[in-house]
């Protein structure tokens, strides 16, 4: 069974930047598109990021052109980086595969303050 290992969220200001960190127990980045997910309170959880298993990317209109998704493959680690963040971005920040194949991981919290 994978295990996904959420890290390097906090609490930042409004305009600050966080690194998001997934490690996987196991390879399995070069066989699926990855994603990091994330779930405010109320609500349903969404899909900010993807990087495809030939390294293309997308993002929700809500965080494009703050928010970049890479990975690396040989450390079974897919990254978050986010930049400008606005109380918005405010959630648990989880990553998987797309679909969501995998186990969830208890996530990362993310909370940005005004």
């Amino acid at each position: 069974q994978v295990q996904l290992v959420e890290s390097g969220g906090g609490l930042v200001q409004a305009g600050g930047s966080l690194r998001l960190s997934c490690a996987a127990s196991r390879s399995i980045f070069s066989s699926n598109t990855m994603a990091w997910y994330r779930q405010a309170p109320g609500k349903q959880r969404e899909l900010v990021a993807r990087i495809t298993t030939g390294r293309s990317t997308n993002y929700a209109n809500s965080v494009k052109g703050r928010f970049t998704i890479s990975k690396d493959n040989a450390k079974n680690t897919v990254y978050l980086q986010m930049t400008g963040l606005k109380p918005d971005d405010t959630a648990v920040y989880y990553c998987n595969s797309v679909p969501s194949v995998y186990t969830w991981g208890q996530g990362t919290q993310v909370t940005v303050s005004s």
